[in-house]
């Protein structure tokens, strides 16, 4: 199946003329390529049209260019047909989907870029070479449109901390040993180049036990004069390849993430990239000088795929071909194949497309901050990749028929959802309910995790993730950012709820959109754009498919809807193993604008009234409580845009018209939960003003916050949204030491002590 070539290097011919089905099959295995068999005939077709056999280089090319993590074979068809919108509704964006983050007008001058990316497979053998190079790779996303990364954010997903070491699968790394590494990558590799970690969030379920997931996000800002776009300006540019040298680490990366992980997964070690944070500081900086200056005619980096998906996705986005010469790829070591060369993953390098008559001066620039940079080609006007080595033309390929992959519309089957929703028990004891809800991980303090980070680094987060007094803080709903000179800012927020998307996909997600536009709202900022990260199990499985679908639906139905412009994403298949799949996962990253940032909102109380926005209905699908009371609930919170827009305008209005001490949205564990974080702050209890049930008290009903007003404004507040049509109730009070539900109270400093170890008890 494979003949050695008659050239002083390792090349190898694949003959596909004589291969049966059966060797098809095998060659993709044996090459690991992670082609079917529909795809290895497609290409036999292709070269036998051009008369030859393919060379190993040009299979390999293949494999990462048709891989589900480059092509997005599987959902292509569902994100055109639900999720992506008529993007001229949306005058200051400035480009969404297409390019490699999403690029959005801030002001008048500048705009902000944003994208969120996964890193699954890697940070599950991996976690911390694994999340450090996901964070590495996001900001390569931002930096290659032309912007100054800002804010990093990490929404990250594990199985119970307290998961049995003894009930371990085999091959399988404990929970807290990958959230250990994953934020110890994190944190290293943000923490040197000198970036914020200013947002993100922590969730755990059983079913991330065999399948972590490990997302991360960016935002930039850039000039908008300086936005360049993700591929070549003009026939006869040059590709100069810049940063990192290129090694054997990263090598099928994106065949690797693009497959289930197994019990032999631990040997796909050295798919998983190797990051250098001290290299990426001083490459931002070089790449943003010669993009000041003018100096480019396009920018994108090398992630997945390396030098075999980027060079030919900006040459197959301009129009045009490339011709490249391998020979001139700084290397890490010598020996390696060119195929080795073509599709490495190594990290921190980015390619350029230069005119010749500038090239002099962009390479005097990357010397200058000591960044390797060698020209290794240009682009040809006959739509063609040619790939050449030590003088011998080793690869040529029709760029369409690289890049244009293939497309699938998956069939998707109806998961039977249950349709009788049980009994909701009234517990007995709802202190002893209140106290398990603070200390459960995913609402109890994550600041083991914060701490580590530095979210101050730039001297521009002006709503921190820890608020309130010093070293007793609680969290917020969004992150706030100064980008620029004005006091014009950013709010930045992640939101999913994987409970809920578990027990309905399609009404899981619209929580989670109505949630993100909650947080963002609760700091007084104006939901901007939002971008996706949507991960899912194996999409070849018609009912994990179905849960891909109805997600996409209702995701693009909220956003078209309240008029929120989704300008870029990623979508991760085969986040799943034989012992289970992961539950649907859709992790929403927002920014809204905050037109005065010394205007913004905190999330804790000050002393005043406390008024609950919003309407309270029995709805416990997903929710916290019933995890703490051990019955399964389907009715999963619903919402809808229009609703969600009504009362996030009257409640952006309210902040202008009266003094809006804090404002808090409402989530897991219901207000219970809202006020008890809304307490901790600086110690200021709450005293209800009537007896509050279980159900107001635990119920996670979208579109709700809690919202602390001046006393004397109460009516005036109260008057103001019900005029509107809205509902708004007064609580009770925010002052003393202890939180008073009127069923039942609790000491501050206890309910404050079981939020606080929650999730630390596991990590000491």
């Amino acid at each position: 199946m494979f003949k050695k070539v008659n050239v002083p290097f390792e090349l190898y011919e694949v003959e596909l003329d004589k291969a049966t089905d059966e060797d098809l099959q095998r060659i993709s295995e044996v090459m690991g390529l992670g082609l079917n068999l529909e795809e290895m005939k497609l290409i036999k077709q292709y070269f036998k049209r051009k008369g030859r056999n393919p060379y190993d280089i040009e299979m390999q090319s293949l494999g990462q260019a048709w891989s589900e993590h480059c092509c997005y074979k599987s959902s292509k068809y569902f994100l055109k047909q639900f999720l992506l919108d008529d993007y001229s509704r949306y005058p200051y964006v400035i480009s969404a989907i297409k390019e490699d983050a999403g690029v959005v007008e801030f002001d008048e001058d500048y705009a902000y870029v944003i994208k969120i990316e996964s890193h699954n497979h890697p940070s599950a053998i991996e976690p911390y070479g694994g999340a450090a190079t996901g964070i590495g790779g996001i900001i390569r996303d931002v930096l290659c449109m032309g912007a100054q990364p800002i804010a990093l954010i990490d929404p990250l997903f594990f199985a119970e901390l307290d998961f049995p070491y003894e009930k371990l699968p085999k091959g399988v790394r404990h929970p807290q040993y990958l959230l250990s590494g994953v934020v110890a990558g994190i944190r290293d590799y943000g923490n040197r180049v000198g970036i914020p970690t200013v947002a993100g969030m922590i969730f755990f379920d059983e079913s991330y036990l065999t399948n972590c997931i490990v997302n991360v996000g960016c935002v930039g800002i850039a000039k908008k004069k300086n936005i360049v776009p993700s591929r070549a300006g003009n026939a006869g540019d040059l590709f100069v390849l810049v940063g990192g040298k290129t090694g054997r680490d990263g090598i099928h990366g994106v065949t690797f993430a693009s497959a289930e992980l197994s019990e032999k997964s631990e040997e796909e070690r050295s798919a998983v990239q190797l990051g250098n944070p001290i290299v990426k500081e001083p490459l931002i900086h070089a790449c943003l000088e010669v993009v000041e200056r003018g100096l480019i005619t396009g920018l994108k980096d090398l992630g997945g795929g390396g030098l075999s998906c980027v060079v030919g996705e900006m040459a197959f986005a301009a129009g045009f071909g490339a011709e490249i010469h391998l020979d001139k790829v700084p290397l890490k070591e010598e020996g390696m194949a060119p195929w080795e060369i073509w599709v490495s993953e190594s990290q921190e390098r980015m390619m350029l497309t230069v005119k010749p008559e500038k090239v002099d001066e962009v390479l005097y620039i990357f010397q200058k901050w000591d960044i390797p940079a060698s020209v290794i080609g240009k682009t040809t006007e006959d739509r063609v990749l040619r790939i050449f080595y030590k003088g011998y033309k080793i690869y040529e390929m029709d760029i369409e028929f690289i890049v244009g992959a293939v497309e699938y519309c998956r069939t998707h089957v109806t998961k039977p959802l249950a349709k009788e929703e049980p009994a909701i028990p009234e517990p007995k004891d709802l202190k002893s309910v209140f106290l398990k809800m603070l200390s459960h991980p995913n609402v109890a303090s994550k600041d083991w995790v914060i701490r580590q980070y530095d979210h101050e680094v730039r001297a521009a987060t002006v709503i921190k993730p820890l608020q309130g007094r010093v070293n007793f803080e609680t969290h917020g709903d969004a992150a706030v950012i100064k980008p620029t000179k004005s006091n014009r800012g950013l709010s930045i927020a992640v939101a999913i709820n994987p409970w809920m998307t578990k027990a309905d996909p399609y009404w899981g997600t619209a929580s989670a959109f109505d949630e993100l536009v909650r947080n963002l709202v609760a700091v007084n900022s104006i939901p901007h754009s939002y971008v996706d990260c949507l991960n899912f199990g194996n999409p070849e499985k018609p009912e994990r498919m179905w849960e891909f679908v109805e997600s996409v639906k209702a995701l693009g139905w909220m956003a078209k809807n309240f008029g929120l412009p989704c300008v870029s994403g990623n979508v991760s298949f085969y986040n799943e193993t034989k012992y289970s799949a992961i539950a649907p996962t859709p992790t929403l990253l927002g920014v809204g604008i905050v037109e005065d940032i010394r205007k913004a909102k905190e999330s804790y109380f000050t002393g005043g009234a406390v008024v609950l926005v919003g309407e309270t209905k029995k709805e416990f699908g997903g929710s916290l409580y019933s995890k703490i009371m051990g019955f399964e609930s389907y009715s999963v919170p619903r919402t809808s845009p229009e609703r969600l827009k009504s009362y996030s305008d009257a409640l952006l209005e309210s902040f202008r018209k009266f003094d809006v001490r804090a404002c808090h949205d409402v989530s897991e564990g219901g207000i219970a939960v809202a006020i008890a974080e809304m307490s901790f702050g600086l110690g200021v209890g709450f005293k209800a003003v009537k007896k509050l049930d279980f159900l107001e008290l635990f119920s996670e009903s979208n579109t709700r916050w809690i919202v602390e007003v001046e006393e004397k404004e109460l009516e005036d507040y109260l008057d103001f949204l019900r005029r509107k049509g809205l509902r708004a109730e007064h609580l009770g009070f925010s002052e003393g030491i202890e939180i008073d539900f009127g069923s039942f109270s609790c000491n501050l400093d206890q309910a404050e002590n079981a939020w606080r170890i929650g999730m630390r008890r596991y990590l000491a």
